[in-house]
């Protein structure tokens, strides 16, 4: 393995041959394994659940691909909501050719046995945009973001598996079509806040929601948030 610069990089590159064929399997595993060169054991090693954290790592591959490509590109010019179809879109783009891996991790992480790593991968996939965006949201604004955007991510996703139009031209006005939702959710709580009448309603959910905190904020307890006195 010493002679490998990247073995986890090799390992999912050699999966991806063997992927469309024989999913995010055992079979696909020890195939990647032979194919990377290495034996079972170092394998193992690397990803000690085989294939799915060897599908987790082709997934978290894709994120990083689209931080990097998103730090390339000036956004300054295009709206908020316009930067994050920008995201996703570029997201999707980078992993096209692989499309069919994609499609694979879907149903293995279907499987009520790991769809606990799916939601988590979701959520960071959602995470590593906002991020990359510049969000300095540290309240319960940065869970809501991360959750709104899980949904629209994942309806894309979906649809873009099963797109067949031109450029996948489909996916992209589907994907514009879920963020004007977003946005009409929004600008609609915006007036909840400021209608006079609501106001007194809504003091006590927005006292709430001023208590919780990103964890960003937190240090070493491990938790997903805080609850400040």
């Amino acid at each position: 393995m010493s002679d490998i610069p990247d073995p986890k990089a090799a390992m999912i590159d050699a999966a991806l041959m063997h992927v469309p064929f024989d999913g995010w399997s055992e079979a696909s595993f020890r195939a990647a394994a032979a194919d990377a060169g290495l034996s079972l054991p170092e394998a193992r090693a690397l990803f000690p659940r085989g294939a799915v954290d060897m599908a987790l790592a082709f997934h978290a591959r894709g994120d990083a691909a689209m931080v990097a490509a998103l730090g390339a590109t000036d956004l300054s010019a295009l709206r908020y909501s316009d930067r994050v179809a920008h995201a996703i879109r570029t997201r999707l783009e980078l992993v096209e050719p692989d499309k069919e891996a994609v499609r694979r991790g879907l149903t293995l992480f279907a499987l009520p046995i790991h769809a606990a790593d799916g939601a988590k991968a979701l959520w960071q996939t959602a995470d590593a945009i906002w991020t990359a965006l510049g969000d300095t949201s540290q309240d319960l604004n940065w869970y809501t973001k991360r959750a709104t955007l899980s949904g629209v991510y994942s309806a894309t996703v979906l649809y873009w598996l099963g797109d067949q139009s031109m450029d996948h031209a489909a996916t992209w006005s589907f994907l514009e079509r879920r963020i004007d939702d977003v946005m009409r959710f929004e600008r609609a709580k915006r007036a909840a806040r400021e209608n006079r009448l609501l106001k007194p309603l809504m003091a006590g959910p927005e006292w709430l929601a001023s208590r919780v905190k990103a964890p960003s904020a937190m240090s070493t307890s491990g938790l997903p948030g805080r609850w400040r006195r």
